[in-house]
């Protein structure tokens, strides 16, 4: 059996190890050659069709449909619910690139999911019709507000990223502008100092800027795009010191100063708020068994009296 086995692997590996020798045999220097080509020339164009292909593929198949689906919903869905939830996917950062309408097509298409799911388990468990019922609405309502809850999570994740951040990035801001870089030159310090979330955003900025947008809108729709109200008030901050004429050194040094006394004080409300939420668990586990270990023996004894 098991020379058996052996030789089955052999022959296998055999059969993929030859012709992928002769391959490289006929074609491994022609690609040595395209590749050194590359390298001294620059890569070739390609063409649209393959970059088309190349595209991942829900973004070749599943976003079309997508697009098609919500043009359907926008006659049922009222348009102040798409603004809402546009806003909200902004601030989360368009996930996978789709638009508050592709959102609302993956919201319903959840819930029938979690629907059909529910109604399966009913037909499998042969419950009554009214307990299924009740379970598949809370599957639809469950299923509905998944989305939502994944994009809340996504929007507070990085408001937090943003505001740990901001502070030192003020203070790396303040001390290129001092050393005698403009707003951009220490915008460009940052990014190219930094990563993450916050330094993605002053890219974007500079990319805007030079391509004709005023550096005060773009700051605007940088704060409007992550809605923290730190970043807002800085951004308010530089857009009034700009009109103003004020010296853009001295107004970083107070927003600096100011975001890490903000940051001290949130610090010290969590500790503060520590100790209570402590409670919930002390309460419910720890005490019960402390009362077990030290009324239990006295319990026993009287009993046994009694």
């Amino acid at each position: 059996m098991l020379t058996m086995a052996l030789t089955m692997t052999g022959a296998f590996g055999m059969a993929f190890t030859i012709p992928f020798l002769i391959h490289k045999l006929i074609f491994g220097e022609k690609q040595r050659m395209d590749r050194r080509m590359d390298e001294v020339l620059g890569a070739k164009e390609v063409p649209i069709r393959k970059q088309e292909l190349s595209a991942p593929l829900y973004q070749r198949i599943f976003k079309p449909m997508l697009g098609k689906m919500s043009g359907m919903m926008l006659s049922i869905v009222p348009f102040t619910k798409e603004e809402v939830l546009q806003q909200k996917v902004i601030e989360a950062g368009v996930p996978a690139g789709l638009a508050a309408r592709e959102w609302m097509v993956i919201k319903l298409l959840t819930s029938l999911a979690f629907g059909g799911l529910a109604w399966m388990l009913h037909l499998v468990g042969n419950q009554a019709l009214w307990q299924s019922g009740v379970f598949m609405a809370v599957a639809l309502a469950l299923g509905w507000f998944s989305i939502d809850y994944y994009l809340n999570l996504r929007i507070r994740k990085r408001k937090d990223e943003v505001q740990r951040s901001l502070p030192d990035m003020l203070d790396l801001l303040t001390v290129s502008v001092e050393a005698g870089l403009g707003f951009e030159g220490a915008l460009m310090k940052i990014v190219e100092k930094s990563d993450g979330l916050l330094a993605e955003e002053f890219l974007n900025v500079l990319r805007e800027t030079k391509m004709g947008k005023p550096r005060r809108d773009a700051l605007r729709d940088m704060a409007k795009r992550i809605n923290v109200e730190s970043l807002s008030n800085f951004v308010g901050s530089i857009v009034l010191a700009e009109q103003l004429g004020i010296s853009m050194g001295n107004v970083l040094r107070v927003q600096s100063q100011e975001m890490r006394q903000k940051r001290r004080q949130k610090a010290e409300e969590l500790a503060m708020k520590a100790p209570v939420k402590m409670l919930i668990p002390m309460v419910m586990f720890i005490f019960p068994a402390i009362f077990v270990i030290l009324l239990g023996p006295a319990m026993l004894q009287i009993l046994e009296i009694f």
